[in-house]
């Protein structure tokens, strides 16, 4: 329910800082990013935990600003680059570590993979620059209602076998209805996004529901904040391919 509670206020963020400016989604998305970045090692519960933040979040930031100072079209263009740099620090981290030290490999696996999945936030400056979401942000709102349908169903005490499903149908049919309002948004893509965009807020339920211990309070958030985060390239792309 935390964990939710968090995404809803990460989505209503940047949905939000969308219709004021481009900066002002930036500087939305850098905030989560470095909540993600501190409490990702937590949520593995792996030592050198401030170094391994650091490389995520360093790596996140720089593709935020390849982002943001490049024009629209080529956006992420230099996300690759930003995650190799990202993986190869966290590899120079366990290095610099020394040999016998514990959780070798599962620091590298899971720093690695918050490298991916943090940097990836990125996508919501792109979208910004995207000529759909110039002007008004419809394209923007329709996502995150249908990422908020997907986090509405995620909170259910069901097994996944059911929520999983339910989640990313409500969240492809959340996308559809918003697009009934704005005639810029069509209803076909906007169902498209939307499913995709619930599958990634149901296997961050999965994440959280696999966990036997409790989460403190920087994995919470960074739980809560990573799914969403992990939806802007996704979105970006999707958007640029369907609705461009």
């Amino acid at each position: 329910m935390m964990a939710a509670l968090v995404a809803a206020v990460a989505l209503i963020a940047v949905v939000g800082a969308s219709y004021a400016s481009l900066a002002v989604t930036a500087g939305v998305v850098v905030v989560l990013i470095l909540v993600a970045a501190i409490g990702w090692p937590s949520v593995l519960g792996v030592p050198a935990r401030k170094s391994q933040s650091a490389a995520i979040a360093i790596s996140a930031l720089a593709a935020c600003a390849a982002a943001y100072l490049s024009p629209s079209g080529t956006a992420l263009t230099w996300l690759p680059v930003a995650v190799a740099l990202g993986v190869g620090a966290v590899f120079l981290i366990q290095l610099v570590r020394g040999t016998g030290q514990s959780l070798r490999l599962e620091s590298t696996l899971g720093a690695s993979s918050g490298v991916l999945i943090i940097a990836l936030g990125a996508g919501w400056i792109a979208a910004e620059n995207l000529s759909i979401n110039s002007g008004a942000s419809a394209v923007t709102l329709a996502t995150g209602t249908s990422v908020l349908a997907a986090v509405a169903a995620a909170v259910l005490p069901w097994p996944n076998r059911v929520v999983v499903p339910l989640g990313v149908l409500l969240a492809a049919l959340a996308g559809p209805l918003v697009a009934l309002a704005f005639p810029e948004v069509e209803a076909g893509p906007a169902a498209i996004i939307g499913a995709v965009c619930g599958a990634v807020v149901m296997a961050g339920r999965r994440l959280v529901m696999s966990r036997e211990e409790p989460l403190d309070t920087a994995a919470l958030l960074s739980v809560g904040t990573a799914p969403i985060l992990a939806i802007g390239s996704l979105a970006y792309f999707l958007q640029r391919l369907l609705l461009s």
